[in-house]
């Protein structure tokens, strides 16, 4: 399931995260690339220990607890720390698939990467070019989104983002271990939970809402991995 999240980021929050961006040193994107990533990978990124990094990163993930859609939709069990990258001067990052397993810096806690995160920090008209195009068994997807809003899809997916060539373009990105790791089941759950909120508001003593949920909570019980 490839889907949009708007708005997780509020503008108030956005210009922070500008202003610590613009403040930041920045580093060779491929120091966390793995090894057939790091061959397509040109681009710079935050150093992950560094407070600019600590701090937006912190008020990304307490972003996303606040977000209704995205708990529905990544079912988070587990959230990596975010990282950012800076794409400019025809800066690109090849086709490519993510990790299965990251170690969180500084822990001796390893995720599994079900779900992937890219968070727009620049408004699509400040750059040109930085698509992010997400190749998925029913199409290719490119995906540019206002800033503050974010994209999730499979971390299974080949994906690239293609060469900025006016501008710069800032993102945070990030990692999911779902409860339910499986994308298809992930998303049936969604597509429930979303018919019974609809149900909810349409018709709220409606009989059946409370068999439906029951359905809703049953198939997660059978499907999560705590």
């Amino acid at each position: 399931m490839l889907l949009p999240v708007a708005d997780v980021l509020g503008a108030t929050q956005l210009a922070e995260a500008r202003r610590l961006l613009d403040q930041a040193e920045w580093v060779d994107g491929r120091v966390t690339a793995g090894h057939q990533s790091a061959r397509a990978k040109r681009n710079r990124q935050l150093s992950e220990d560094s407070e600019a990094a600590r701090r937006l990163g912190d008020l990304i993930v307490g972003a996303l607890q606040q977000n209704a859609l995205f708990v529905s939709a990544a079912l988070p069990l587990r959230v990596f720390p975010p990282l950012f990258n800076r794409y400019e001067g025809g800066e690109s990052f090849g086709t490519h698939v993510d990790n299965a397993v990251r170690q969180v810096p500084g822990t001796p806690h390893r995720l599994r990467t079900d779900v992937s995160a890219t968070l727009f920090l620049s408004q699509p008209d400040e750059y040109e070019g930085g698509e992010l195009v997400v190749e998925d068994t029913y199409g290719v997807h490119s995906v540019k989104l206002p800033a503050g809003h974010l994209v999730l899809y499979p971390a299974s997916s080949l994906h690239h983002v293609r060469p900025v060539t006016r501008g710069v373009r800032l993102a945070a990105f990030f990692w999911v271990q779902s409860m339910v790791r499986d994308d298809g089941e992930r998303t049936l759950l969604f597509d429930l939970d979303h018919a019974i909120q609809e149900l909810g508001r349409e018709q709220p003593d409606h009989p059946s809402a409370v068999q439906l949920i029951g359905v809703y909570h049953n198939l997660l019980r059978r499907w999560a991995e705590l």
